[in-house]
């Protein structure tokens, strides 16, 4: 049963309720809180009842740290998803309860964000909160609705579709060449990477015990879809794997994801060659794949993409190619 009673300038209501916990609110106006106790009083008689005083005494900020926690380490991208959690953390939209959060506030952290960040940002960020919040309302009983399905995502960048040009290619093999303590690792990884689409990431961690030249394969126990895979190695991969120098043990490159950064950056400088990201080896190693094994099934077998929708982001056939087959 709910009463109502002025404290100094507010309306304080409370609900005892038998087989339920007490329940507090404190509004401006009388009529306010003869409207949350008539609710609160509706979903106790209706089985729809929930603790609101969670969601009224937890923070956004609380919630994150809780996950980032309890719960990013799991995970395969924990370090970049924390970045992303601490950034979020340094917003004042953090210092909203649970139950003040709403779409409306989510919207303008979007809004505020837009200004200096891509649209692929804003969308990883919201895609972020959103699972957290909605891991708070399964794992914890978080009370609440998840406001970030009532806000507008901002339109999907279009994909990259940057290639390596052969005469590009040329310039930058030039420029990686091991001279004035330029890494002697470069020129077989970036090779690598054009003959076989293999990820940068995928490249560095591979191992020796994994690769058999004698039967063309590198397997890749762990992969950015969380599977294992096995990549077919050409003639020519085999031939840029024995080249290289090393115990034949442990890992086939020897060297660190920022210092191979930073080496394909300064070469593309030096060489001319501008808008190019190591990612996009990828892309130009799957259009020329795709030449060789026309069937789908098979490039995507040795590309590792798991839907067509994702391979054809990957395969740029050029248009005078393709009129060439059409005779």
């Amino acid at each position: 049963m709910a009463s109502i009673r002025q404290r100094k300038n507010k309306w304080q209501a409370r609900i005892t309720s038998k087989g339920f916990p007490p329940e507090v609110q404190t509004f401006d106006t009388k009529l306010e809180a003869l409207k949350w106790a008539r609710e609160i009083e509706s979903s106790m008689d209706s089985g729809a009842y929930q603790n609101q005083s969670i969601a009224n005494d937890q923070t956004l900020h609380a919630v994150l740290q809780r996950y980032m926690e309890e719960v990013t380490p799991t995970k395969r991208g924990a370090k970049r998803e924390a970045e992303g959690i601490r950034f979020m953390q340094r917003h004042k939209m953090v210092q909203y309860s649970m139950a003040k959060l709403t779409p409306a506030v989510i919207a303008s952290y979007r809004d505020e964000r837009l200004k200096t960040v891509s649209a692929g940002t804003i969308i990883r960020e919201l895609s972020i909160l959103s699972g957290i919040i909605t891991h708070a309302r399964k794992e914890w009983a978080l009370p609440i609705a998840n406001p970030c399905a009532l806000v507008r995502k901002p339109s999907a960048p279009q994909g990259r579709n940057r290639l390596l040009t052969a005469d590009e290619e040329l310039r930058l093999l030039d420029e990686l060449k091991p001279v004035h303590r330029r890494s002697p690792w470069m020129i077989p990884l970036v090779t690598l990477a054009l003959e076989t689409a293999m990820r940068r990431g995928e490249l560095l961690a591979l191992r020796w015990e994994n690769v058999n030249l004698k039967a063309q394969t590198a397997l890749l126990p762990m992969t950015k879809n969380g599977t294992n895979r096995i990549v077919p190695l050409s003639r020519k991969a085999v031939t840029i794997l024995e080249t290289i120098r090393n115990e034949r043990h442990g890992a086939v490159f020897l060297i660190s994801y920022m210092t191979a950064n930073n080496c394909f950056v300064d070469a593309c400088k030096r060489a001319g060659i501008t808008n190019l990201h190591f990612h996009d080896l990828r892309h130009t190693a799957t259009s020329r794949l795709a030449e060789k094994l026309p069937n789908v099934i098979e490039l995507a077998a040795v590309t590792g993409h798991q839907t067509i929708q994702m391979l054809k982001r990957y395969y740029h056939p050029k248009a005078e190619a393709l009129a060439q087959k059409l005779g």
